[in-house]
């Protein structure tokens, strides 16, 4: 499916774009040195300019480099909620070429600690109420060093009522020769002295889970973040007067492109929550005018439906974009009619910096994935015999393009499962099967791979399943996932317990989040006698999934859904 062929092309765009042989830190600097004084960021009040923002990542690379021995190549744990002081980490790991490995806030200790050991990382970047954590990593020496940064030191002075009392928490002291706070690291006041790299240099490294259950880190180089960046602005119409709201996770691709580097990349500004809360986020976008915002659907349900919203000024809102799952007609039609906005739907993944497919902003279709975007070649295979398969017809979305990651990190079996040559080019097995209507727009059907999709928050049943065959009284267990109103999908596990074992849900669930990030802990559990098992003894989880299905459909039937 070729983009310069495509029927619907938008008008005036060119197939390819021409990229910027720079890197994500010359964005920064350029940033810099043309608006230094526009607010790159606002976080409860207060404004974080663009000279401010390059000068203290400048010194923070600085102190990483000189203190911390933080060199090219070099991969650099980041963990916190959305705050100016990830902006501020973020381009000073980019700064050094060195490598930023995103960890999911809600990361437990275990799941720390694997981030770690994979990446081969031995400097943090993390948020106080995140250091009790990745103690014991200082402790045993897989870490060497932390730099610690509190999200009051950035926030408005005096701190209103809005600002939740976690964000409000002064610094706390941690008595540890291994620990540096953020405003100390800037206080040594040396600017890095970087070596040299170009747009080939890798730049992130986050990471993504298989079906194996392990998580595997996504090699990205700055060309290829590059990429999605320059084509979500230009396919969008973005520039630098826009206003972006910032509240999906930084740590997350969604979050990090949309809600930090293309604003970067424009030098826009960007207002930011660190946390979910539609009342103020309502208040934000009015007081701030704020143009762009790309969420989650279920984010987006969450906040339209909620009354406060209606009697706040929206009209400053032009574009609303985002993926991770289809968004309900109801919803889109409600944006048309009401706000006379058009919600652009587009596809992305880990795998791609995010921007891969999107409609086109004035010819979209509902629920749909969209066109290839500049120079992205996508096809439709049979995912068995890999033969090309003809429109209207469902099969795996193979892909290539600049922003598809280099490959996966120290993974070379995965990486032969995930890539094939056609026609002398590179492309990644998605794992998703789709659909292309007749007008070339490409439609989800199905998951070859087995993932619940929370939120946009990739959720593996394989993994989920393996933590819970640690629980002392789970003799089997099979997640499958459960239809959702707020997050798309909801997890839910099937379980068989020992013999004179406890049937308590509430005492599972709590289990389960103590041992995982809270999005892949189930929500629900149903206990079971057996589970269906093939003539080879497997579980047979599509089986129970399509029970799932059947008996949610039942259900909505018979209450009026």
């Amino acid at each position: 499916m070729s983009t310069a062929h495509h029927p619907f092309w938008p008008k005036g765009m060119p197939s390819t774009l021409t990229l910027p042989d720079v890197t994500l830190w010359d964005n920064l600097a350029t940033a810099a040195a043309r608006y230094p004084e526009r607010p790159a960021v606002v976080f409860y009040g207060a404004s974080l300019s663009y000279a401010r923002l390059a000068r203290e990542a400048d010194l923070l690379a600085g102190y990483l480099q000189y203190h911390c021995g933080v060199t090219r190549g070099e991969r650099v744990i980041l963990l916190s909620q959305n705050c100016p002081q990830f902006f501020i980490a973020y381009y000073a790991i980019v700064r050094l070429g060195a490598v930023v490995v995103p960890v999911n806030a809600m990361s437990t200790s275990q799941e720390l600690a694997y981030f770690v050991e994979d990446s081969g990382a031995r400097v943090g970047l993390l948020a106080q109420e995140m250091y009790e954590r990745a103690r014991p990593l200082l402790d045993d020496g897989r870490l060497a060093h932390l730099v610690v940064h509190t999200y009051s030191d950035y926030a408005g002075r005096p701190l209103s009522a809005e600002v939740p009392g976690w964000v409000a928490l002064p610094r706390q002291p941690i008595n540890d020769p291994s620990v540096t706070f953020l405003a100390d690291a800037l206080a040594a006041g040396r600017p890095a002295v970087p070596e040299r790299f170009g747009p080939e240099q890798m730049s992130i490294l986050p990471y993504t889970s298989g079906t194996t259950g392990h998580p595997k880190g996504c090699v990205h180089t700055h060309r290829s973040v590059m990429a999605a960046v320059a084509g979500s602005a230009v396919w969008r119409g973005l520039h630098s007067e826009s206003v972006f709201f910032s509240v999906a996770p930084l740590f997350h691709l969604l979050g990090m492109q949309n809600g930090m580097n293309l604003p970067v990349f424009l030098g826009a500004t960007v207002i930011m929550l660190p946390r979910w809360d539609e009342s103020l986020a309502a208040a934000l976008i009015e007081r701030y005018r704020v143009s762009m915002w790309s969420a989650t659907p279920a984010m987006l349900v969450d906040f339209f439906s909620n009354p406060v919203v209606r009697e706040r000024d929206l009209s400053s809102l032009t574009l609303l974009a985002g993926g991770g799952a289809a968004m309900p007609e109801a919803i889109s039609k409600m944006l048309r009619e009401q706000y006379q906005i058009d919600f652009n739907e587009a596809y992305g993944l880990t795998e791609t910096a995010a921007f891969l497919h999107a409609n086109p902003v004035q010819r979209g279709k509902p629920q749909c994935l969209g066109m290839p975007t500049f120079g992205v070649e996508s096809r439709v295979i049979d995912p068995d015999t890999l033969e090309e398969l003809p429109p209207g017809e469902v099969g795996e979305l193979i892909t290539c393009g600049e922003q598809v990651m280099v490959g996966y990190w120290n993974n070379p079996t995965a990486n032969e499962e995930s890539f094939l040559i056609r026609d002398g080019k590179r492309f990644f097995r998605t794992g998703d099967l789709v659909s292309v209507d007749e007008e070339g727009y490409f439609f989800m059907r199905d998951r070859l791979k087995r993932m619940i999709s929370v939120s946009g928050y990739k959720v593996w049943p394989a993994e989920v399943e393996s933590l819970f065959y640690h629980h002392p009284q789970v003799q089997e267990a099979c997640i499958v996932s459960v239809p959702d109103r707020r997050s798309g999908e909801a997890v839910k596990a099937v379980l068989v317990m020992k013999p004179g074992a406890t049937h308590d849900e509430a005492d599972i669930i709590a289990w389960a989040r103590s041992k995982m990030a809270v999005y892949k802990a189930p929500r629900f559990v149903e206990f079971r006698s057996s589970l269906p098992r093939s003539a080879t003894g497997k579980i047979q989880w599509r089986e129970v999934q399509d029970e799932q299905q059947l008996t949610h459909v039942a259900e909505a039937g018979v209450s009026g859904d």
